[in-house]
């Protein structure tokens, strides 16, 4: 019936987005560093907690790092 086409060339190549700059996120009084990411932050509490780190958890530090950042100001 009318089905309507999507211009696929629109879309950008996967690889060719430009990187987009992490949320930053002001927790003043909470944080002693400058700024430290979210994927940081997580793995040091899993590490005080006793958590043994598993393979991927570079990579989903790495991820949530590039998403969102937590800083004093």
């Amino acid at each position: 019936m009318g089905k309507e086409r999507r211009n696929h060339d629109a879309k950008p190549e996967h690889g060719t987005a430009r990187e987009r700059e992490p949320h930053k996120v002001r927790l003043p009084g909470f944080l002693i560093e400058e700024e430290v990411g979210l994927g940081d932050l997580v793995k040091k509490t899993t590490y005080a907690m006793g958590i043994q780190p598993c393979s991927g958890c570079e990579k989903r530090a790495a991820a949530l790092n590039r998403w969102m950042s937590l800083s004093r100001r």
